[in-house]
């Protein structure tokens, strides 16, 4: 529904600023055109046509393809053929160098085979603990193996195939395995992504696209990531860590309409009316690429003032006098343009510091308790202890703080918004609610953490919205803030669970980054209303994004 307001002869503009939160909003390390995770570098055909298998050895590639039934060595530079061994079996399919084989399973005989590199005798043959082995990854001392239907990715004794452990799966597929040092490296064609995986937790922590749309290997060679593409018959070189921490890349340009209107069924008027209207800044989810125009109609006698909260946030704020009954409305909002973008963060935990390297004015200001928080009650105390144990990276803090809110929580949007130990009591919440759980058990854990709403673009260009979202930025030290959404990672797929943690589609435009208790928003988001009323009175509000493409 598009209604027709009056526009208030006062632009409001504020560019250029930092982040709505204030101190140390400041996204570290950021890019929009730098290299970062994923970036192609280069690329070469592979040997041949159907590429099944890829792994880095002593300078070399080593390419499987099941057309031919060839293993094949390759220079990186020319893509030149060095070395071409038969297969052992019909149907080769993953690579991966240890110490003295050249390690790789067979689809069609079931079997994993150590094979002398130079020679191509075949020294070790082993049954596969999975049907359809696929691919697999050298640690240094053991194998990671993955089967094409197997949901569970097996950590293999080399010399009589026992299984050590499993992990879950990522994604839905598993088409290639690398091991870099530190991170399990698992490639998904369905997906068209790569997943680092932690081997000893088998969480992931983020994802990076693949260059092409059919991978069927991926290797590290020391410094980069190599994949293998069946479709373009290519091996390309890509970007593993150039020390970004984030990457933007723009999808949508959207006009968007923010609407608040209160109607006063009276049958008393209203002797004040005050509405607060968050009004976003700068954030790395969206650029405004016009100014930002605030409007108004109905009301009558109004004042129009600009104030800023203790957390930084800027909003406008209404006042409105002798505001009629009978059905009179009273309508404020803003209106402007914006590109949005998906946002990507590169959080790798060994290179989070301690608890300690958080700056006094980040810990004074986010790990302070709230109404919403009481991060000293018992429930919220118990939780943090049994949710964090001993661990001490503040990455994996979270992580598990993370895990625990979805072992404890579903999804119920039931109207209003209760305190954090009764959401963790009671066991289901909204948006606000897991966003409120999650920040309490931060901040107890010395974890700081604030929360972010917003409007929404949902599904379609032209679209409106009127439910909105709220999640979580926690602050890393030596990292920045993160963004963290408790309740869209509720999901089953470990891929999933983990795009929420580092990650923002674009489909939000930031009103409000807040810590808790605001004198002009209080806990809302986007906006808040009150009003002092001479007698009886019946008060419905309703507000409204209203979405536009712009080309």
């Amino acid at each position: 529904m598009r209604r027709i307001v009056w526009i208030f002869v006062t632009a409001l503009v504020w560019a250029g600023a930092g982040g709505v939160g204030g101190v140390g909003d400041a996204h570290l390390g950021g890019a929009d055109v730098h290299a970062t995770p994923g970036k192609v570098l280069g690329s070469l055909s592979a040997p041949g046509t159907c590429p099944t298998g890829l792994t880095w050895m002593k300078g070399q590639l080593w390419v499987a393809d099941h057309k031919t039934d060839t293993l094949t060595a390759v220079d990186p530079k020319t893509g030149r053929v060095l070395r071409r061994l038969k297969s052992p079996g019909h149907r080769p399919a993953g690579l991966t160098a240890g110490r003295r084989w050249l390690w790789h399973v067979d689809m069609g005989t079931g079997r994993i085979y150590g094979i002398h590199p130079s020679t191509g005798h075949t020294h070790v043959t082993l049954e596969s603990p999975v049907r359809s082995p696929v691919a697999l990854a050298w640690t240094g001392k053991h194998l990671w193996l993955a089967g094409r239907k197997s949901k569970k990715l097996r950590l293999v004794d080399p010399s009589d195939g026992t299984t050590i452990r499993t992990i879950e799966r990522p994604g839905r597929s598993v088409d290639g395995l690398t091991y870099d040092g530190r991170y399990l490296w698992v490639a998904d064609r369905l997906a068209d992504k790569i997943y680092l995986v932690d081997p000893n937790r088998g969480e992931v922590i983020f994802a990076i696209p693949t260059p092409g749309k059919h991978i069927t290997g991926v290797t590290f060679d020391g410094k980069h990531l190599w994949v293998a593409d069946y479709q373009s018959d290519r091996l390309t070189r890509i970007v593993r860590d150039d020390g970004v921490r984030w990457r933007r890349t723009a999808r949508r340009h959207q006009q968007v309409e923010y609407t608040v209107q209160v109607r006063n069924y009276g049958p008393s008027p209203l002797s004040r009316l005050d509405m607060y209207l968050a009004l976003p800044a700068k954030h790395p989810t969206f650029d405004l690429t016009s100014r930002l125009t605030l409007f108004r109609k109905g009301g009558g006698k109004v004042t129009v003032r600009k104030v800023t909260d203790r957390w930084g946030q800027r909003v406008a704020h209404h006042r409105f006098t002798n505001v009629r009954g009978g059905g009179h409305t009273v309508t404020v909002g803003w209106k402007t343009t914006a590109r949005l973008f998906d946002v990507r963060y590169f959080p790798w935990p060994h290179k989070i510091g301690q608890l300690h390297q958080i700056p006094h004015k980040i810990r004074r200001r986010y790990l302070a308790d709230g109404a919403k928080y009481r991060i000293k009650h018992a429930v919220i105390r118990r939780s943090v202890k049994k949710a964090v144990g001993r661990e001490k990276n503040p990455y994996w803090m979270a992580r598990r703080i993370y895990r625990y809110i979805h072992k404890h929580i579903f999804y119920k949007l039931s109207g209003g918004w209760n305190v954090a130990p009764r959401v963790l009591k009671r066991g289901s919440g909204s948006c606000s609610e897991y966003s409120f759980a999650f920040i309490a058990m931060c901040r107890a854990a010395g974890i700081p953490a604030r929360y972010v709403g917003s409007v929404v673009l949902r599904k379609d260009a032209a679209a409106w919205d009127d439910v909105f979202h709220r999640w979580v930025e926690i602050y890393l030290p030596r990292f920045g803030w993160l963004p963290v959404d408790p309740s869209r990672g509720d999901k089953k797929s470990e891929a999933k669970r983990a795009d929420a943690f580092s990650h923002l589609t674009p489909d939000f435009l930031v009103t409000t980054q807040g810590g808790g208790g605001s004198a002009y928003l209080r806990w809302t988001y986007n906006h808040d209303l009150r009003w002092i009323c001479k007698g009886r009175c019946l008060v419905k509000p309703e507000a409204i994004a209203e979405w536009t493409p712009k080309k």
